[in-house]
């Protein structure tokens, strides 16, 4: 076992962190330097699929003879069960707070409220300790309200922007109120935010458009959204905690350090935050006015930025959403069907 210190540090903040893996033989280790749960996505569960083929195949007999959507959720089904299984004690601990494990929808019915319902009711049938994963489009956030309501963990994905945020949240709470009202316990609610993506799609849209802003202002875009919609969730009262993910540095780290959120963290992530000797909270330090300037010359920035940038309506059509959603069907739902077991 390698102690983490500032991740042993965090844990006892009023910071969390989830392992972003879906690797099996980190597990012990991560909980041993204070993770409380698993954030995978299709990408992962193939990451790791591939990376020890030998390990996985016992596992996966069930999915033997499937085809197609069946073999690959079977697929899925089976590892994240196996994980399940380590952070079990970390769920029952905390009542339900902590130590859940989550599982994605299918990416390909990112426009399909109905068919994503259907999926997020088997997907949290796995365990208890499940957290279903559901884009933040408009049809994903319907699913994600309706599944609240049943009592079922959710968390919004696939989400870059302050408007994203605050609408998952907003209708997570809704989900409460009619679970509440209907005599049902509601489960916990999570809202990711993925930093690094905004910021490297903004980095994109730099370099296309030649605008004068240099890059230690774009690595600070993602870090700039989280904390104001952070801000914006706390003063409504709800009870999404917002998780940020896609972390590029330790520099997403340390800046929010002390906040109320469930960072979704990496193992790169983790050697990086580990010769950080300065062991302080940062989440009340807002990024620097001149920051903030300098982006607000980007619209696409402008967009992620405000809380009324884009409606709901124009989520799925965002330039990085779909770029994300593309890269979750190429490179992680699509290979797993072809995965030899």
């Amino acid at each position: 076992m390698v102690t983490n210190q500032y991740l042993k540090w965090l844990s006892g903040t009023a910071s969390s962190w989830w392992n972003d893996s879906a690797v099996f033989s980190g597990m012990d280790q991560a909980i041993e330097n204070g993770a409380t749960g698993v954030t995978t996505n299709p990408p992962l569960v193939r990451r790791s699929l591939y990376a020890d083929p030998g390990f996985w195949r016992p596992y996966l007999q069930g999915a033997k003879g499937l085809k197609k959507a069946e073999k690959i959720e079977e697929i899925i089904r089976l590892v994240t069960v196996e994980i399940t299984k380590k952070f079990i004690p970390i769920f029952e601990a905390t009542k339900g707070k902590q130590g859940y494990v989550c599982a994605q929808v299918d990416p390909n019915l990112q426009g399909d409220a109905d068919a994503m319902i259907a999926m997020g009711l088997r997907l949290a049938a796995w365990a208890p300790n499940i957290a279903v994963k559901l884009p933040a489009t408009a049809a994903g956030i319907e699913a994600i309200e309706e599944l609240t309501s049943l009592g079922k963990t959710t968390v919004g994905t696939v989400s870059f922007t302050v408007p994203q945020v605050l609408e998952v949240a907003r209708r997570q709470q809704l989900g409460i109120e009619r679970a509440v009202k209907n005599g049902i316990k509601p489960g916990a609610v999570f809202s990711v935010v993925m930093c690094g993506r905004l910021d490297d799609y903004l980095r994109d849209v730099v370099k296309d458009s030649r605008a004068q802003v240099p890059e230690s202002d774009i690595i600070q875009s993602g870090t700039a959204c989280i904390k104001r919609a952070y801000l914006i969730c706390k003063e409504h009262g709800y009870a999404s905690l917002p998780i940020p993910a896609g972390l590029r540095g330790a520099y997403h780290v340390t800046a929010l350090a002390g906040a109320d959120m469930i960072m979704s963290l990496s193992a790169n992530i983790h050697d990086m935050v580990n010769t950080i000797t300065d062991l302080s909270e940062h989440i009340n330090e807002p990024v620097a006015k001149d920051t903030i300037d300098r982006l607000m010359t980007i619209p696409e920035f402008i967009r992620a930025y405000e809380p009324d940038g884009i409606k709901p309506g124009e989520f799925l059509s965002c330039g990085v959403t779909q770029r994300t959603l593309s890269q979750f069907i190429e490179s992680g739902w699509a290979p797993i069907e072809e995965f030899e077991i």
